[in-house]
């Protein structure tokens, strides 16, 4: 594909240049775009990513290869289980304010490792050690609510805390909250599959019909 410019994407259209880049990825026939010499030099002085990934550190989900994008495209949060900490608002605040990004998107994914340690700590009653346990209770919030819900399942409470996350970022940041709120940024849950690769959007806060929720 060589290098494209989609700076200038508003969020619906980010999120279709991901669905797009995704899509790709799952047949096989990824482009590989903006990854060169040139791309490289181009962003020496200064870079415009047109979507934000707040996803999990799991190694089988690098933000940039399941979405076929290249240098300068995606800026990139990542915490186990995708837990929210002081430095993970203070990251995307960084993202949506200075950088303007129009689009944050929430990626969890299915047979998540963190949520399954939570999810072993509830039932057996032992908390784990280390700061893993940090991981853990910050985790439990969402893991109590989604099987208050009656989601018992290790997929529907990874897809219940996404979502959950996606609704807290406006309300934990209030300068994430008023970009929302005046439409200069909206906010979508995902949820990527790891035997086929592919994304499915949970909950987004786009309005427009060509967001399908799943």
């Amino acid at each position: 594909m060589g290098e494209t410019d989609d700076s200038g994407l508003d969020a619906a259209g980010s999120l279709a240049e991901l669905l797009e880049g995704n899509r790709r990825f799952v047949l096989g026939d990824a482009a590989h775009p903006n990854q060169d010499v040139h791309r490289r030099a181009t962003l020496a002085g200064g870079q415009r990513p047109f979507a934000l990934i707040f996803g999990c550190a799991d190694s089988r989900v690098a933000a940039e290869i399941i979405f076929d994008r290249g240098l300068g495209d995606l800026f990139v949060v990542r915490t186990a289980g995708h837990v929210v900490d002081n430095a993970v608002l203070g990251s995307i605040e960084f993202g949506v304010e200075v950088l303007e990004i129009p689009l944050v998107i929430v990626l969890g994914h299915d047979s998540c490792g963190a949520v399954k340690a939570t999810m072993e700590a509830h039932d057996s009653g032992r908390m784990p050690s280390g700061y893993l346990r940090t991981v853990v209770e910050m985790l439990s919030s969402s893991v109590i609510g989604a099987r208050q819900h009656g989601h018992g399942e290790i997929n529907e409470i990874v897809a219940e805390h996404s979502v959950q996350v996606a609704q807290q970022l406006p309300e934990r940041s209030s300068s994430i909250g008023r970009r929302v709120a005046d439409g200069r940024l909206a906010i979508v849950a995902m949820e990527y599959a790891l035997s086929d690769g592919a994304v499915r959007v949970l909950s987004s806060t786009i309005a427009t019909p060509d967001v399908q929720i799943a």
